[in-house]
Formats: C-alpha cells, structure tokens, sequence
C-alpha cells in the first residue's frame, strides 16, 4: 500500500520516470507500470473455498425434508460423518429454518 503511494508520487509530483521509480525502489519496471495503472492501491483477496460440508449438504437436507427437529448429532450418525462434529453443526443451524413449519398466530 505504501509502495503504491509512493509510485504513484514520484511519478505525478516529482514527475520521475518509471525506469528511475524501479530502480530508487527496487521493484521491477511492470510492478510500477501496474500500480500506475490501478486507481486503487492493490488489496489481498484470497478465493473462497468450500467447506467439507458442501459434499454432504444435499443428504442433511434430505433428512431434515423428513424430520425437521432431527438432532445434528444423528445426521452425523447416518450420513456417516467423520470429521469435526462444529462444523456440521454450524450447517444443520443454517439449513434446519428453511423446513420448520411457520408457527401459527392469533
């Protein structure tokens, strides 16, 4: 972030070339030809990945489709889930709403 500040002064205040802004910060030619042409200074963004419970979402789903008050502990036990017990937990909270009933009121 501090790089792309300081590139983007040398080359607009000081009116330095690209050449002489690689070479004072030691960083190649494209890297400053890059942050010149970004508007924005350049921010990590790293790709989302899937959980282990994406592969076993459709069978928790089906089993709350029969049984919607159904422990996680038992989906556990019959989609024969064998890693950390949180993470399908977690899962059954956000999915278990979609199939309870909507309670009645006066």
């Amino acid at each position: 972030m501090e790089d792309w500040a300081e590139i983007r002064r040398l080359h607009r205040s000081e009116q330095m070339p690209i050449k002489g802004i690689a070479r004072r910060l030691g960083i190649s030619r494209n890297a400053v030809r890059r942050a010149l042409a970004k508007e924005s200074p350049p921010r990590y963004e790293r790709p989302a990945k899937g959980s282990c419970v994406d592969v076993v979402e459709p069978a928790i789903r089906e089993l709350l489709r029969s049984c919607p008050t159904m422990p996680a502990t038992v989906i556990a036990q019959r989609i024969g889930w064998q890693r950390s017990l949180t993470v399908l937990k977690d899962r059954v909270r956000e999915v278990r709403p979609l199939f309870l009933p909507v309670p009645f009121r006066v």
